[in-house]
């Protein structure tokens, strides 16, 4: 295959529980910049672990993306390291949420991806919009009712 008709593989990572309008426009935004959009949803251990119980089993949060026509690929993970998820995928773009955009990790994993060929692309972040929002927004409203 040539260079001119070689497909680009983009790869994001996320939680995607409650999945709301923030995730819609990170994964239109990531398909529009490639050929193949491939997702990998953090592991319910992993959320445990570093966020929170997940709302919804990673199964479940498989099954909703698979349904968004913005995933071409869905996969389940347990990491974060970078490089160790270009040497699973082998995609050519890694698609992040600019609210990352200068945090130390990215910042590593930037300079280890560039040295083997790989794009960093930061994404706009929906402001105002997240599930952790989502979830304190119905705990004040049940509150109230």
């Amino acid at each position: 295959m040539s260079d001119k008709t070689k497909r680009v593989v983009g790869f994001t990572l996320g939680c995607f529980d409650l999945f709301h309008i923030g995730h819609i426009n990170l994964l239109r935004n990531a398909r529009a910049l490639c050929d193949t959009l491939i997702v990998g949803v953090c592991s319910d251990e992993y959320m445990l672990n570093n966020k929170r119980e997940p709302i919804y089993a990673l199964n479940d949060r498989m099954e909703i993306l698979k349904a968004c026509k913005y995933c071409d690929v869905v996969v389940p993970e347990d990491t974060l390291e970078k490089v160790e998820l270009y040497n699973k995928y082998k995609f050519d773009i890694l698609f992040v949420g600019s609210d990352w955009y200068g945090d130390e990790r990215y910042i590593v994993w930037e300079k280890q991806l560039k040295e083997i060929g790989v794009s960093v692309v930061y994404l706009p972040y929906t402001n105002e919009v997240s599930s952790s929002k989502i979830i304190q927004k119905i705990a004040q409203m049940r509150q109230i009712h």
